[in-house]
């Protein structure tokens, strides 16, 4: 229980302190083509996180395999920083102006989701109300496991964001 506590809340400290680094200005600009902006970024995953979070809060059932069964399987996916997805279109960023105190504020309050679903949830339950592709229905603590994996890939690609545009 630890650990989890403290690698979700060090993935989504460490999103929240790259995004804070950026100007305003900055959180707006494209990097490169292809690249969508950090303010897209954080976007997506206010989406996504918060998505999840009321997956986890939401109905559930009892799980009949290792509550933790697709974790080594969701991080080796997301962590390997040689394959590019495609985001869903639910989660996908729209292209406007995005306010970086806005995005900053949403962060940490699913930070804080996360942190309070960790403490007072049963992880090994099964989430019915969203079947991921690929991956089939989670239990809490895969899901929770999703979100910190997600959020490292996006912190790594955050970081190439800021280092793009502060060296221009």
């Amino acid at each position: 229980m630890e650990k989890i506590i403290r690698e979700a809340n060090e993935t989504l400290t460490a999103l929240e302190h790259e995004f804070s680094k950026f100007d305003t200005p900055q959180i707006n600009e494209v990097p490169f083509e292809g690249s969508w902006t950090a303010g897209q970024l954080a976007e997506h995953l206010v989406l996504s996180n918060s998505g999840f979070l009321e997956v986890i809060n939401g109905p559930v059932a009892e799980t009949d395999k290792p509550a933790d069964l697709m974790v080594t399987e969701i991080r080796k996916d997301f962590l390997n920083f040689n394959v590019k997805y495609d985001s869903p279109k639910e989660i996908y960023p729209e292209d406007r102006t995005y306010n970086q105190p806005e995005l900053l504020k949403s962060l940490k309050q699913i930070r804080q989701g996360v942190s309070d679903a960790i403490i007072g949830l049963d992880l090994t339950k099964t989430c019915t109300a969203y079947e991921l592709p690929g991956y089939g229905f989670l239990t809490r603590l895969e899901a929770i496991y999703f979100v910190i994996y997600h959020t490292q890939r996006h912190v790594y690609q955050l970081k190439n964001i800021y280092n793009e545009l502060d060296s221009n």
